[in-house]
């Protein structure tokens, strides 16, 4: 007996619905080698032993549409070249040697979208120990020098990670702009909206080094965060869980970027440097109640709200709850799947909210996706055979 045309019309429809919303949710390629770590490993140093003398050329020997984890690794030095890692090269981890003896570095500063030392547009990215520097502006020397944006690293792409990693720059340090992102210990500078776009991003244990003025007159005060939320739909904003907030002058925690500008500071230990109002509504003065900005449970000298602008949100248990790493970036537990890291002390703590630490999950209770996707093409498969023979 044919079911009705009708019927499997609508069958056809749900199915196809279902693999769009998959790809939505899940959005980003999944690298398929996760039981074997990494598929190769390339190597890049100054020696004349390496592979590669420069961090480029060892990128551009990836094949494109690789969907395979392929470790690149980065012996001690200064890398003096702009890295650019193409949408269409997923997969690939970048592996220093530490912050402190692996630098990326070069100074572009005349537009913004060109400027990065670092970019990374394709999805499933992981790096550690290695810094990423824009070195435009960071030692001014006369009191009118020209302040000009200049990016230290670029992320474009869905699921990217950085353990134990450097940012440093003076204007728009890391543009942190699409996708969800992972920051573990790494140490962060800058002094104007050195951390800014509209990616959706998890810092933890993160060291904020704000460095404004480096001159005395060129800059009245500092600006850590400038997000760019565009609507309340949008599921972005980024969230500072623990870590520190230090520097050389006063600081802003944030201005807005977006009218749904969001940021959140979580038990995060704040210097004398942050300003008492704490927040800036930029050019969305008169519509501050869109803005999220909360700090909760924050400690040190700096950390005082009584001064804090009126509009600052307060969250309750419930809400403070959807801002935890498992469910404002993980849902899906990709970080579970990203290749191990030596030491393990790249590992973070676990988070009070978070049913399970990195980096232990096996992937038989984490691949969610992977699960959904085989259903709905047996589905497929069993629904196309039922209408074939009958």
């Amino acid at each position: 007996m044919q079911l009705p045309w009708l019927l499997v019309f609508i069958i056809i429809i749900i199915i196809m619905w279902l693999n769009v919303y998959l790809a939505v949710v899940y959005g980003a390629v999944e690298c398929k080698n996760w039981s074997e770590n990494v598929a190769s490993t390339v190597t890049v140093g100054k020696s004349g032993h390496e592979l590669f003398k420069t961090i480029q050329t060892a990128i551009d020997s990836i094949p494109q549409s690789n969907n395979k984890w392929i470790k690149i690794t980065v012996s001690p030095g200064v890398y003096m070249e702009k890295v650019n890692i193409p949408e269409e090269k997923p997969c690939i981890f970048l592996e220093g040697s530490g912050r402190s003896l692996s630098t990326i570095v070069f100074n572009a500063h005349e537009e913004t979208d060109t400027s990065a030392t670092f970019s990374s547009l394709a999805d499933n990215f992981l790096a550690t120990g290695i810094t990423f520097q824009n070195s435009y502006n960071r030692a001014l020397k006369e009191e009118d020098e020209k302040i000009r944006q200049a990016v230290a690293a670029k992320l474009f792409g869905d699921k990217s990670a950085f353990y134990e990693c450097g940012f440093v720059g003076f204007q728009d340090t890391l543009w942190d702009e699409k996708g969800r992102h992972y920051f573990y210990n790494c140490y962060i500078e800058g002094a104007i909206d050195f951390i800014f776009g509209n990616g959706q991003s998890f810092y933890q244990d993160c060291l904020l080094n704000a460095t404004s003025p480096a001159v005395a007159g060129n800059v009245e005060a500092g600006y850590i965060t400038a997000q760019s939320r565009g609507s309340n739909t949008e599921t972005t904003g980024f969230v500072f869980r623990k870590g520190s907030v230090s520097g050389s002058s006063q600081t802003y925690l944030g201005r807005a970027y977006g009218p749904y500008s969001r940021v959140i500071f979580h038990e995060t230990t704040f210097n004398a440097i942050v300003s008492p109002q704490g927040w800036n509504a930029w050019h969305f003065q008169g519509r501050q109640g869109n803005l999220v900005y909360t700090e909760i449970d924050c400690k040190g000298p700096g950390s005082d709200t009584s001064k804090r602008v009126p509009w600052m949100k307060k969250l309750d248990q419930e809400e403070i709850c959807k801002f935890s790493r498992s469910s404002f970036i993980d849902e899906d537990g990709w970080l579970h799947k990203l290749p191990s890291l030596q030491p393990l002390t790249y590992v973070g703590y676990h988070h009070p909210l978070d049913s399970l630490p990195l980096n232990v999950l096996p992937p038989s209770q984490s691949n969610s996706s992977s699960r959904l996707h085989l259903l709905l093409a047996v589905i497929n498969i069993l629904f196309g055979f039922y209408y074939i023979t009958n």
